[in-house]
């Protein structure tokens, strides 16, 4: 409705953090503020019952309800304004929007969409640094100025002409665990970010020497290139070195996961191909971007209950 001008404005996204308020506010057209009055509805504060309610609807078996929205009551400002603060206490994506009630009933809403308030946890509000880590880069070479061997890779070329897999040497996990002092300590960094720590091809619709970091063959499980060979210690477990390393020097593991589309050969494209995008031809789809297309990529549709939930328990086993 014109007239009623509505702060945040309506479609506008906030970021803000665990523990601070934000402050809702609505002007009231002159003419139609006598008698009226003004209300806030959100989700703001119902992120449990959010959470609860999407994991309960998202198969479609049951209708989103209105339990997780609220009425707040806004308070009139001698200066014409009706005014609420609402504290900020769980993390989440929230939408809220500001109406009038007419002397009469009636609801007049300003016009536009809810207002966006993204939360995110107050830990990240400060010393955020990131430090994005390539595990498979912390090894021999790490140092080095220039990798590439070529009186070695002619013989590799060869080898690959005759149809074999080589792997060249990879950093490993715990070869990153040893730069955390200067990663922590010296840099000051707090959040490291690890690409990808999947398996990736080793023969076919292999990207470079290596594989794609992004060509996931497993959305649980750990590229054995880095790993050490350990009777004490298995993949997992040797990443849970590295995240409880970090932990102990203060810091945070934000580990980069790819859940739109998978490596030619993953556990997910033999065991449930119906997933991936086909073309009416019956071949599968290689997603792309920039005008480039990644071959050595398969990509999801996003469309299969199933496959949501194969990915939400990826997510919770991490």
């Amino acid at each position: 409705m014109d007239g009623l001008i509505m702060n945040p404005a309506p479609g506008e996204r906030l970021l803000r953090f665990v523990g601070d308020r934000v402050r809702f506010s609505l002007r009231l057209p002159p003419e139609t503020a006598r008698g009226a009055r003004a209300l806030l509805r959100t989700n703001l504060g119902k992120g449990d019952r959010l959470r609860q309610e999407v994991i309960a609807t998202h198969a479609g078996k049951n209708p989103f309800s209105i339990a997780f929205w609220r009425d707040v009551p806004l308070e009139a400002q001698p200066n014409g304004e009706w005014t609420v603060e609402m504290p900020l206490t769980d993390v989440g994506f929230y939408r809220a929007k500001a109406y009038m009630v007419a002397p009469d009933g009636r609801q007049v809403w300003p016009e536009g969409p809810d207002a966006g308030i993204s939360v995110h946890p107050s830990d990240y509000r400060t010393a955020n640094t990131i430090y994005c880590a390539f595990a498979r880069m912390f090894g021999e070479s790490k140092s080095a100025r220039a990798t590439r061997n070529a009186t070695l890779e002619k013989r590799l070329e060869k080898l690959d002409a005759r149809g074999y897999t080589v792997i060249p040497p990879s950093g490993k996990l715990r070869d990153l665990i040893d730069e955390l002092p200067h990663i922590f300590d010296t840099l000051g960094c707090r959040i490291l970010q690890l690409l990808p720590v999947n398996p990736v091809p080793t023969t076919f619709a292999r990207f470079g020497r290596f594989g794609s970091p992004y060509a996931c063959l497993d959305l649980t499980a750990i590229d054995p290139a880095l790993v050490e060979f350990d009777q004490r210690a298995n993949g997992v477990e040797q990443f849970c070195e590295l995240t409880d390393a970090a932990h102990r020097r203060g810091g945070r593991v934000l580990l980069d996961m790819v859940i739109n589309h998978t490596g030619w050969g993953s556990t997910l494209f033999e065991n449930h191909p119906e997933w991936f995008v086909r073309r009416a031809d019956g071949s599968f789809v290689c997603p792309g971007a920039w005008g480039v297309t990644w071959e050595d990529l398969v990509e999801l549709s996003p469309g299969y209950v199933a496959l949501w939930e194969e990915v939400a328990r990826a997510f919770l086993t991490w």
